[in-house]
């Protein structure tokens, strides 16, 4: 049923929903295989926002309690570029050792094409173990992204991470959700 019932109104057509699919899967084998340069190099434009919110626990009717403005993260690609150069010294106590991840993609809803850019809404779980600890972390959300198509392919060009919890229990946010 694609009758605009979506946040994303009418949905795109199966095939390019398969393709944005593949490229969502793609992206988070390259994130869990920790291939980020190659993520960044190839995968995300130049021009990219990366958000993730600020959420507070709000009563019911009063929205989902996301904070307008405030962020746990803004990042452009140059501070994405920043980041990776200081993890690659192997100098970065945030990520050296590196954290193992396993990102769970489902609930993809693509819209229609719009001046060569797509929006796309997808679920996310994201298990993250470091060093030797043996309790993981787990963060579960929505991520609300921006494709542009790029050759055959697409660049992401807008990232924002809704997720569904208020408080993040863990001491860095030295990943790419």
């Amino acid at each position: 049923m694609n009758n605009g019932l979506s946040g994303l109104g009418v949905l795109a057509d199966p095939s390019l929903r398969d393709k944005v699919a593949d490229w969502l899967l793609v992206e988070a084998e390259m994130l869990d295989d920790q291939r980020e340069r190659e993520w960044l190099e190839k995968l995300v434009s130049k021009d990219v926002v990366y958000q993730l919110p600020l959420r507070q626990t709000v009563g019911r009717g009063r929205g989902k309690g996301f904070v307008e403005g405030a962020y746990h993260l803004v990042e452009s690609w140059g501070s994405l570029n920043s980041k990776l150069a200081q993890a690659e010294t192997g100098h970065s106590w945030a990520e050296d050792p590196q954290s193992r991840t396993r990102h769970f993609i489902t609930n993809v809803r693509v819209g229609q094409p719009r001046d060569g850019r797509i929006e796309v809404r997808s679920n996310l779980l994201l298990y993250r173990t470091r060093q030797d600890e043996t309790a993981p972390q787990i963060f579960s959300g929505e991520r609300h992204d921006v494709l542009e198509e790029a050759g055959d392919g697409f660049l992401l060009a807008r990232r924002v991470v809704y997720l569904d919890t208020t408080a993040i229990a863990s001491h860095n946010l030295a990943i790419i959700f």
